[in-house]
C-alpha cells in the first residue's frame, strides 16, 4: 500500500476540547480558534483513557513509516483526507562519543536529535504540518505568519501541498536563501524593517482586511501538537526511558512546551514512569528574555530591547507562551541559560570538526550551553543529555574559504 494511503487512512481521534493555558476555560473542539479570551495560547485536550486503550507501544512500533504522522492517535486531525504529508521521517539520534571522551564524561552520553532531516530542513515541519492540516480540516484557505526563516518555509511548503494560500513576513536580515526558499515553495514573502515581533504585529493587524488566519507561534492551538511529537518520538527511540536533561534552543518555545505536554500525556496512559528530564531553555545573551525571567523568578518575560543574535530562530524579543516555557522548566527542575554568539560559533565548529556533524546555529547554542552547564556543575558527567539540533546546518552562513592554488605555478606539496 502506498505510504500516503497508510498515513491518511481514517484513525480514531480523541480530542475532547481546547483549554486556555492561563485560566483553564474550555473551548469547543472542531471550531476555528486563535488565542483565548484573555489572549493566551489554547491547549488541545484528549480523552487519555480512551486513547490509552486504543493504541499500544507494540502497535505503534509496527508502523514503520510515516514520521510523526505515526502518532495519529495523539494528534487532533480527525479525517485522514486532511493529513498533509511531504514524506516525513523519524529524525535520527547522533551521539558525540569523541567529544564525550574529551570532556571526561563518566557514564554520561551526549545525544543530538537531528531535526534537519525533516521536510524543509527543520523541526518547524512538525508544527506547521499540523497547523496546515487543521486549517484544511476547519475550512481555512488563507494563512499568514511572521518568521525568522524556517517556520515560513515549512508553512509555505505544507500550505502549497494542501492547496492553501500563504503569506509570510520576514525581518529584513533574514538569510537570503531562506527568503527564496519560502517564495519558491508558494508563499508571498514580504521583508519588514524590524524584528519578528514587528512582523507579527503586521500579521495580527491585517487579519480583518486581508482575510488571512494568523499562524504565528502559539497564536493557534495546533503547532504545539505537532511539536509535541518530538517528545513522543524521542521517548520511543530511547526505549520509553527519557534522558536526564534536554537542551532546547528557545525562541517562541513551542517545542519545549509541546514536549513537556507529550511527557504528561504519555505518563497519563502508562507509557512512562514518574521520571522526567530536566528541561533547559537555551537562548543567546543578545536576546534572553526567558533567561532573565527565570533568574528573577518571574512568570512572564518582558520585551527584550535591541535583540541581536546570529541565531535568528532564537531572536524572539517577546513570547506569547513565556509562562508556559517557564512553567515547564521549573516543574522539571531545569533551568534557563544564555550563551554568547562567539560560543555558538565555536560550538558549531567544534562539533563539525570533531564529530562530522554540522549543526545549525540554534543547535550549536545547545552544545555551548551544555558545556557551560557541565563546567559549572548544573549537569553531571554521568548524565545522558539530548541536544536538539532544530535544522539543517546547511541553511546557516558558514565561514568563507580563501585558500587557493595556482595550477600553472609550482605547488609546494610538502607544505599542504
Amino acid at each position: 500500500m502506498p505510504l500516503d494511503s497508510v498515513i491518511t487512512q481514517d484513525l480514531p481521534t480523541f480530542v475532547t476540547h481546547l483549554e486556555c493555558s492561563m485560566t483553564g476555560q474550555r473551548y469547543q473542539a472542531d471550531r476555528v480558534h486563535g488565542l483565548s479570551e484573555v489572549g493566551r495560547p489554547l491547549l488541545v485536550r484528549y480523552d487519555l483513557d480512551a486513547l490509552g486503550r486504543a493504541i499500544t507501544k507494540e502497535a505503534l512500533a509496527a508502523r514503520r513509516e510515516g514520521g510523526f504522522w505515526r502518532f495519529r492517535e495523539f494528534l487532533p486531525v480527525r479525517r485522514g483526507e486532511n493529513v498533509v504529508t511531504l514524506g516525513e521521517v523519524t529524525t535520527p539520534l547522533a551521539t558525540l562519543p569523541r567529544i564525550a571522551g574529551q570532556l571526561g564524561l563518566r557514564g554520561g552520553e551526549i545525544i543530538v536529535k537531528e531535526e534537519g532531516r525533516l521536510p524543509t530542513g527543520s523541526f518547524k515541519a512538525r508544527g506547521l504540518a499540523l497547523a496546515v492540516a487543521m486549517a484544511k480540516e476547519l475550512g481555512l484557505t488563507n494563512l499568514a505568519m511572521p518568521t525568522a526563516g524556517n517556520a515560513g518555509a515549512a508553512m509555505a511548503a505544507y500550505a502549497s501541498r494542501a492547496g492553501l494560500k500563504s503569506t509570510v513576513f520576514c525581518p529584513d536580515d533574514t538569510p537570503e536563501a531562506m527568503i527564496s526558499e519560502i517564495e519558491i515553495q508558494g508563499a508571498t514573502v514580504y521583508r519588514v524593517n524590524g524584528l519578528i515581533n514587528d512582523c507579527g504585529k503586521i500579521v495580527g493587524d491585517g487579519k480583518a482586511a486581508a482575510g488571512w488566519f494568523d499562524c504565528s507561534t502559539l497564536k493557534e492551538p495546533y503547532r504545539i501538537e505537532g511539536k509535541k511529537t518530538m517528545g513522543i518520538e524521542l521517548a520511543e527511540q530511547l526505549g520509553w526511558e527519557l534522558p536526564d536533561v534536554i537542551f532546547y534552543p528557545t525562541g517562541g518555545g513551542t517545542g519545549l512546551i509541546g514536549m513537556w505536554k507529550a511527557f504528561a500525556e504519555l505518563g497519563a496512559i502508562g507509557w512512562l514512569g514518574d521520571r522526567r528530564p530536566r528541561m533547559v531553555a537555551v537562548q543567546s545573551t543578545g536576546c534572553a528574555p526567558i533567561v532573565k525571567a527565570f533568574d528573577e523568578g518571574a512568570e512572564h518575560a518582558p520585551l527584550w530591547d535591541n535583540a541581536e543574535t546570529i541565531a535568528g530562530g532564537m531572536r524572539v524579543p517577546i513570547a506569547v507562551g513565556d509562562f508556559l516555557i517557564l512553567r515547564a522548566v521549573r516543574e522539571s527542575g531545569g533551568f534557563a541559560i544564555a550563551v554568547p554568539d562567539a560560543d555558538i560559533l565555536a560550538a558549531r565548529a567544534e562539533v563539525a570538526r570533531e564529530e562530522g556533524l554540522l549543526l545549525c546555529l540554534e543547535g550549536a547554542a545547545t552544545f555551548a550551553a551544555y558545556k557551560t552547564a557541565l563546567a559549572d556543575g548544573r549537569v553531571g558527567k554521568d548524565e545522558r543529555v539530548v541536544l536538539f539540533n532544530c535544522g539543517s546546518g546547511l541553511k546557516s552562513e558558514m565561514p568563507k574559504v580563501t585558500r587557493r592554488l595556482d595550477r600553472f605555478g609550482e605547488i609546494d606539496y610538502a607544505s599542504l
